[in-house]
This record gives structure tokens, sequence and C-alpha cells, in this order.
């Protein structure tokens, strides 16, 4: 899967499950192309979500409900996710 295909699918995925104002997928491969466990196909994405849906739960609940949203992506394509909710 390209990053764009990619970036499709996770904003489809998250604004489809929770109620999202504001959603943007950075891909961040570019800071870690020259590390041991670069692979090419799996990307460093970061994530910012405004959600009040989202921040009314604990850090450690909205990540887990992200991270089983897009578990196939997790497994397939991504090989970082950093999250950031306000």
């Amino acid at each position: 899967m390209k990053i764009n295909e990619l970036i499709e699918v996770l904003d489809k995925k998250l604004k489809k499950n929770f109620k999202i104002s504001s959603l943007k997928i950075e891909d961040k491969s570019f800071l870690h192309a020259k590390h041991k466990s670069f692979k090419e196909g799996k990307f460093h994405i970061k994530l910012i979500l405004i959600s009040d849906e989202l921040k009314l739960l604990k850090s450690i609940d909205a990540n887990k409900k992200i991270f089983a949203v897009l578990k196939e992506e997790m497994n397939n394509y991504i090989h970082s996710l950093q999250i950031k909710i306000n």
C-alpha cells in the first residue's frame, strides 16, 4: 500500500468510528529512513485529532480504541503510530 492510500484508509476508519472535529495525518517515515528497523512499506504515522469523545477518555483508553480500529493497518502497514488528542 502506498502512503496516500494508507492515509485515506486511516481517515475513513477514524471518522467512521469516532466523533472527530479535526483530523490531521502526517507521514513521519522520512525521520526514520536510516534506522536499522526501517522497512519499505511500513510507515511512521502521526495522528493529530480533535475529538471531545476521545478527550473524555484516559489517554491509554483512547489509544487502545484507536489501535483496535486500526488493527489491520498496524499489523501490515504501520511501524509506528504517534497519537495526539486535543
